[in-house]
């Protein structure tokens, strides 16, 4: 079992993608074998799914109000 990840921000990025159910099947059997050898990606790993799951559980859905959405979308176009 290695102790040191040489790849922790490509590993991160595709434990994203798997825990926001994004992956395709091919990332999946990459971070499957990963995680049979490599400690740090396998806390990386249940680090994010429990964030992903106490997000998921606090967070409350609202209605926005219209105008605060076009607000919001016509700022976006300013900066782009």
């Amino acid at each position: 079992m290695k102790h040191e990840c040489g790849h922790r921000a490509d590993c991160l990025k595709m434990i994203q993608l798997i825990v926001d159910g994004e992956a395709t099947e091919q990332q999946l059997a990459r971070l499957k074998d990963n995680l049979e050898t490599c400690r740090p990606c396998i806390e990386m790993y249940h680090l994010e799914r429990e964030v992903k799951e106490l997000l998921t559980k606090r967070m409350e859905k609202r209605c926005c109000p219209d105008q605060l959405i076009e607000t919001i979308k016509s700022k976006i176009l300013t900066f782009s």
